[in-house]
């Protein structure tokens, strides 16, 4: 066997897993960031999502995308994956696959982000399999299969469009039904804070997720040979670290304090922003790309504060406004070099003119109408089949962890307040 295709394949072996074990950083970044009583459930949610992702995709998803394309719209074809002799983008089906698998269940978990602390167990189970047969899968094959807007250029190297915009489109749709949690909103229409019950859950959670998206990015490279994965790593590396100190800086500028939860949120944005961009820019730029993440992170987190639209996790913020502007990023900052190499056209700055960034733009426009339109079709469907999105005012007070599940995540910690109730200790 070729070194050089065994290397390969073990590189995105080892990218999948660290896609994989973002789920992980997902977990701790949710249930820091949401209320105790919550805990349990988003830590167990995520876990059977992923399980329910992984049948979908196999089943259907991979097919939509990668299928023989019907009309650029979607794939018809390689359903219930299992040919273990083919090959795809210079790897082992089989290992294209289950990296593809991993970045399904990373959009659907953002997507799960507009859900936090109000919606009904079973709206997660019947939303992902919709949302994972029919929202994820056509606009990876429009971008990444054969589709109409691959056709026009598109460059979007890891997923700020494909993986990050979809899935906050589809957390806004659930965002919208689901209505702003208890006690977010006054009768003025004025916010409350419902703080996170951990932020060293969460920031040991944006942690795992850092660590993660070398495989997310990087490991889109498929390959070895020319060690490029070191350059995009570089580059992500960056942007993450410039999203986390502009976000830190610009909330202590405007609030007069360093706010934990917003530079966590910045450096995740600056990740969101160069998944696109980051096999196209040089390094300056993905410093620039980082910065621009992590202000405009804090600005949106306090405009969809001030529309009335409760965002618990910031999913919004994090990977739509952060997912948008990494995809338009790319058609100013492409260098000709980078571009040539990697199947695009320069950016403005580069003398491009405007064709690539057009293209971006249109990208952004049809993959996130789309994608908000279907979720939020598919969410009403939802509704009516399992009869409301949300669950009851008592059970929202109550908690998920135990309206739905019967145990709390942390059961020793409640029973000791209960009994320092009962002794009036």
């Amino acid at each position: 066997m070729d070194p050089i295709f065994l290397m390969n394949n073990l590189w995105i072996m080892i990218a999948f897993i660290l896609v994989i074990l973002m789920q992980g950083g997902f977990i701790l970044l949710e249930a820091g960031s949401t209320r105790m009583k919550n805990a349990g459930h988003i830590a167990g949610k995520t876990i059977f999502t992923l399980g329910i992702v992984s049948l979908v995709f196999w089943a259907v998803g991979y097919g939509f995308i990668y299928g023989e394309s019907a009309g650029g719209f979607i794939g018809l074809s390689d359903f219930f994956f299992g040919d273990f002799t083919t090959m795809f983008d210079g790897l082992a089906g089989s290992v294209d696959f289950i990296f593809q698998l991993a970045f399904a269940a990373i959009a659907l978990t953002v997507a799960f982000g507009g859900f936090a602390e109000r919606a009904k167990l079973s709206a997660y189970i019947v939303f992902a399999v919709l949302f994972s047969a029919f929202v994820y899968p056509v606009v990876a094959h429009w971008i990444w299969g054969s589709g109409w807007i691959g056709e026009l250029g598109k460059q979007d190297f890891a997923g700020s469009t494909v993986v990050h915009l979809t899935g906050a489109m589809a957390a806004m749709a659930a965002t919208l039904l689901l209505k702003p949690r208890i006690g977010k909103y006054n009768k003025d229409g004025s916010p409350n804070e419902l703080a996170g019950h951990n932020q060293v859950f969460t920031a040991l959670g944006v942690l795992l997720l850092w660590v993660g998206w070398f495989g997310f990015n990087a490991g889109s490279t498929f390959g070895v040979a020319d060690a490029f994965f070191g350059f995009v790593a570089l580059n992500t590396q960056l942007a993450a670290a410039a999203g986390a100190v502009a976000a830190l800086l610009i909330a202590w500028a405007s609030l007069g304090k360093a706010d934990v939860p917003t530079m966590l949120n910045g450096a995740l944005a600056g990740l969101v922003a160069i998944t696109a961009s980051c096999a196209f820019v040089e390094p300056w730029a993905a410093v620039v790309i980082g910065i621009v993440g992590g202000l405009l992170v804090f600005y949106s987190m306090k405009f969809f504060e001030k529309m009335g639209i409760d965002d618990p996790i910031f999913a919004l913020s994090v990977h739509g406004a952060a997912g948008v502007w990494g995809t338009l990023s790319t058609g100013f900052f492409a260098t000709p070099g980078l571009a040539e190499m990697n199947g695009g056209q320069a950016g403005l700055f580069y003398g491009g003119g405007f064709a690539q960034l057009g293209v971006q733009l249109i990208s952004v426009v049809a993959c996130g109408v789309f994608a908000f339109i279907a979720s939020y079709v598919l969410l009403l469907i939802t509704k009516s089949l399992i009869g409301g999105l949300r669950v009851s005012e008592e059970e929202e007070i109550m908690g998920l962890d135990i309206s739905e599940h019967g145990s709390y995540g942390y059961p020793e910690n409640v029973q000791t307040q209960s009994n320092n109730v009962n002794t009036g200790a």
